[in-house]
């Protein structure tokens, strides 16, 4: 694959300026070896919004249209994604009696939800901010929202004999509409005339190429589950492999030129997005830790003090049986949505994923950081990727 031209050019700069030793961050003595680098759009910033699995899904699938040979394709709209998403899952939570999800949040699957559904649309058309800002910030719009939804079911329960009507999706949409702008049903882009379903025809992307792997020991093997996190609102189906199967898929994946989109958590002291770099190192003692996480999980949070951030420093060695833990006891969490572009190896042996983020480009990698084996093993929730980008001797266990 070509090397990525616009969207890197201010991280290929900075590589320069340490004589060609590529690095974390200033001052680090980490060095990292290519192995392979593909392409991405630009990083942006999902601003203080829950929507980064919409982010970083679109991320992946605009590289996956690059891959098919569109040059310079689309950014497509996160927040045409978030909306539709939000009438799924209102719809969900009125079905369920408010016992399903209805939050900011979302999964990878929400994607070919929407996609399939109704289509999509670039975000030059769909922007999303038609509340006066430049910047995403959906605390209010999730707040009216929020109390619009509980006050619907609220006026069921307490009226037995009442019958819902078909009304209360206008009102939603209504919300939708004031925030986000009203739902495009026709527009024009680059001279030519779109609905979302021909402009989704047009990107040539097939919902049905794409598979999401997961690898968690309550689940049968090899077997299609579906993944146990409330942000799974829609239901998406998962396939279960073991932990060094998940590795092997995303390893193969990147250096057969497959980008990857990756959810994890990053509520960790070895997550740091300033510095570049997560990490499970043996001693977690000696990161400091100061400040706290917002409750979205979109921007670098907490700040991480350590020398480990600066010196390669000895990991963990993960098992199965500790990921299973980390997800049972609740210190692995649901946390964040991004995309791996990049395979990398450090001196010391160890492989490093080259992660790009949505929290704008304010750390030292222009908004990107360097993921060890080791993290990823222990802190993946599911990955999601082109279905050709897993080996063979996986695949013919699960696609059967």
């Amino acid at each position: 694959m070509k090397k990525i031209i616009l969207s890197l050019a201010a991280f290929s700069v900075g590589l320069i300026g340490y004589a060609q030793n590529i690095t974390n961050v200033e001052g680090s003595t980490y060095n990292f070896t290519e192995v392979a680098h593909l392409d991405a759009t630009p990083v942006l910033s999902q601003g203080y919004t829950g929507t980064c699995w919409s982010f970083s899904a679109l991320s992946f699938f605009e590289s996956e249209m690059i891959r098919k040979g569109v040059e310079n394709p689309p950014i497509l709209s996160q927040m045409y994604i978030a909306r539709k998403a939000y009438e799924g899952k209102a719809e969900n939570y009125i079905r369920m009696d408010g016992k399903s999800n209805f939050s900011q949040g979302g999964a990878f699957h929400d994607i070919p939800y929407v996609f399939e559904r109704y289509g999509i649309v670039p975000n030059d058309v769909y922007g999303g901010l038609n509340y006066g800002s430049d910047k995403h910030n959906h605390q209010e719009l999730f707040a009216g929202l929020n109390g619009y939804m509980g006050g619907i079911l609220d006026y069921v329960d307490n009226k037995k004999s009442a019958t819902l009507s078909k009304t209360w999706k206008a009102g939603l949409n209504g919300i939708l509409d004031a925030y986000f702008g009203e739902d495009p049903t026709k527009f024009t882009f680059e001279g030519k005339e779109y609905t979302p379903r021909s402009f989704a025809e047009s990107t040539k992307l097939d919902m049905d190429d794409y598979v999401s792997l997961t690898s968690f020991t309550h689940f049968p093997m090899h077997e299609e589950v579906q993944l146990r996190i409330q942000d799974n609102w829609a239901w998406g189906k998962s396939y279960n492999v073991s932990m060094d199967e998940l590795l092997e898929a995303t390893v193969n994946a990147v250096k057969n030129g497959y980008t990857v989109a990756w959810a994890s958590d990053v509520s960790e002291k070895g997550f740091n997005f300033g510095k570049g770099l997560a990490i499970v190192p043996e001693d977690e003692s000696t990161i400091q830790v100061r400040g706290r996480d917002n409750s979205n999980f979109s921007d670098a949070g907490a700040e991480k003090i350590s020398d480990a951030f600066m010196t390669p420093v000895k990991e963990i060695t993960v098992t199965p049986e500790m990921r299973q833990e980390g997800y049972d006891n609740k210190t692995t969490t649901d946390d964040h949505g991004m995309h791996i572009t990049g395979l990398y190896t450090e001196a010391n042996g160890t492989r490093y994923f080259l992660v790009k983020n949505s929290w704008g480009t304010g750390n030292y990698p222009e908004g990107y950081l360097y993921v060890s084996e080791n993290y990823f093993k222990l802190k993946t929730i599911n990955v999601y990727m082109h279905k050709d980008g897993v080996p063979k001797n996986i695949s013919k266990k699960i696609m059967k």
